[in-house]
């Protein structure tokens, strides 16, 4: 079977019947938690620094963002699989999956009690060592879990060849992941006084595992004693939680999610429009589908002008062209197919699909 025929199996798995609603669904997942206490500091763990974070960050959203729905993979000190918060996150028809640790260095480094700042990590190959060694200490407590090998289809957390992630994993949700974690460097900069280590891309088991655009974020490092007090503080935790807040925020404007309204489609250069009556059938060429709500002068278009976005129930189908004429409409297939080779003809009627 090929590499594209699995990955049509994959997404489909993902494509119910969803029940009418707009609410915009956000999943918290506070790293670590139970037996898992994760990175150590002085006087804390990551795993309570994690969960202090979490829970704060969606306290803001349910009191200032009433269309949005907050769900967790944990609310208290308990040990939660990798495999079951992705789970979490896709019964839940997740709109975005963000993951919450804090960083730190092996006890032989020696910048060890000096380093700082934050990163968001979105998926991908690793790119660096650093990037590797990051993605390994988070994907270790696989190990904690029973028979893990075959929970992961024998995933080794501390293989470097488990990390050569198949190009499955990295496809339709990668902009939209980029996008928040882009404004969330931003916003741990101006808001939390964080040193901006960047948007990386490695290969973190729970945001492999979830459909939806997902990023893991190291809110600094808990190795440095001063960062340590910083994350563990009440100050120091609602700051980074009105960081991600205010990221959430602006994303979903980037986005035109919460009030910023569809976008319009432009008519490509020197293309007609349709002229259309009631009962008649319009037929148009649908390149994409999906959970995304891609912005108007989205790369996934490849270049194409005029593209409309379709909203059934929560999957956006993404149209190009609009002609009463079937044979027309065979015309513009073939043109569409040079850069969507799985491009087909739908049927529209009084606006509804046929």
């Amino acid at each position: 079977m090929s590499k594209f025929a699995l990955f049509i199996i994959f997404c489909a798995a993902f494509l119910p019947c969803f029940a009418e609603d707009d609410n915009f669904v956000l999943v918290i997942d506070p790293g670590h938690g139970g037996k898992d206490v994760g990175a150590p500091g002085v006087n804390n763990y990551e795993k309570n620094i994690n969960l202090g974070v979490a829970l704060k960050f969606g306290e803001l959203v349910e009191e200032r963002m009433k269309d949005a729905e907050v769900v967790y993979t944990r609310r208290r000190d308990k040990f939660v699989p990798l495999q079951e918060r992705a789970n979490i996150a896709n019964a839940a028809k997740g709109d975005l999956f963000v993951s919450i640790h804090t960083n730190s260095l092996d006890k032989r480094n020696k910048n060890r009690k000096t380093i700082k700042g934050t990163a968001t990590y979105t998926l991908g190959l690793h790119r660096t060592d650093d990037n590797l060694e990051v993605a390994m200490r988070e994907n270790s407590v696989i190990s904690l879990e029973e028979d893990y090998t075959t929970t992961y289809k024998g995933f080794d957390p501390n293989s470097a060849e488990s990390y050569i992630i198949n190009e499955i994993y990295q496809n339709h949700y990668l902009e939209q992941s980029v996008n928040f974690a882009s404004v969330l460097q931003k916003e741990f900069v101006a808001t939390a006084g964080r040193v901006d280590r960047g948007v990386r891309q490695a290969g973190f088991l729970v945001i492999r595992e979830t459909a939806m655009p997902s990023v893991l974020v190291e809110l600094d490092f808990i190795c440095n004693p001063t960062q340590e007090k910083y994350m563990a503080s009440e100050k120091g935790q609602k700051a980074l939680a009105e960081s991600l807040y205010k990221a959430l925020v602006e994303y979903r404007k980037a986005n035109h999610q919460g009030g910023a309204g569809r976008f319009e489609p432009q008519p490509e250069q020197g293309s007609k429009k349709a002229v259309v009556h009631e009962g008649e059938v319009i037929y148009k060429i649908q390149i994409l589908a999906g959970r995304s709500k891609l912005s108007a002068n989205s790369r996934e278009f490849k270049g194409l002008k005029g593209v409309e976005r379709h909203k059934d129930r929560r999957i956006y189908k993404y149209t190009y062209g609009s002609t009463t004429d079937p044979g027309e409409a065979e015309k513009i297939l073939r043109r569409v197919q040079r850069k969507f080779k799985d491009a087909f003809i739908v049927k529209y009627k009084d606006g509804k699909l046929e």
